[in-house]
């Protein structure tokens, strides 16, 4: 009798394990499209919606619940191409984020938002331009650098073990290729992908192989990513 019992607990924790792996792999997922340029859609675990720079490629149709503008040029500020918007909605800019040379944090919950520097001499104003650190309940964070060169802040977020760091190397309005392979050195996040590499295109594949850094991963624009 006592050997049976036996038997059966050992069954029922086997079966107990087994459920709790099938329920570990079918739980959901944060999501990542890369809609070209500097354009990134976020649908994290639970969910919610987040535009990063919207302008380019497609993807504009799930309904938001977080808009992000790191600047106001037309090429990141295109916040007319999602009408699909929950009703609590937020739209943080540029403006919101970096006030009084305070760069601002943000924890709405379902996500913590941080601007970050970005600028450069020639093109962007570094005190009206940001970038964002963006971080899930879990830990999972992503980086968008926004349009920029160098900044002394890039330093600090090698010490975040960041997940992945979009990093612009346009070479054109911001940092060249080398400079940003220097900075994919520097904040050394576990999967650096190069993007806005080519004004007026959503991806550049010959560009993009160029980028020629450690944990490097290449997303064509249009497709979509596991956060992990």
């Amino acid at each position: 009798m006592k050997k049976a019992l036996c038997v059966i607990l050992s069954l029922s924790m086997l079966l107990m394990g087994a459920v709790s792996a099938m329920a570990e792999e079918t739980a959901p997922a944060h999501k990542l499209l890369y809609q070209g340029h500097g354009s990134l859609r976020i649908v994290t675990s639970e969910g919610k919606v987040i535009y990063v720079d919207p302008y380019a490629g497609e993807g504009y149709d799930l309904p938001a619940d977080l808009i992000l503008v790191s600047h106001g040029h037309p090429d990141h500020n295109a916040v007319d191409l999602i009408e699909n918007r929950n009703e609590d909605c937020q739209i943080i800019t540029n403006t919101d984020a970096l006030v009084d040379g305070e760069y601002k944090t943000f924890d709405l919950g379902y996500v913590t938002i941080e601007a970050v520097q970005a600028g450069n001499n020639n093109n962007h104003d570094i005190n009206v331009c940001v970038g964002w650190l963006i971080t899930m309940p879990d830990g999972v964070s992503v980086y968008a650098t926004g349009d920029t060169s160098t900044t002394d802040q890039m330093a600090e977020l090698a010490e975040r073990d960041i997940h992945y760091a979009f990093i612009v190397c346009d070479g054109r309005f911001n940092m060249d290729m080398d400079e940003a392979i220097a900075c994919a050195k520097l904040i050394n996040a576990r999967n650096s992908i190069p993007y806005h590499m080519a004004p007026g295109s959503l991806f550049d594949a010959d560009r993009a192989e160029l980028f020629d850094v450690p944990n490097r991963l290449i997303v064509p624009a249009g497709e979509e990513i596991t956060l992990e």
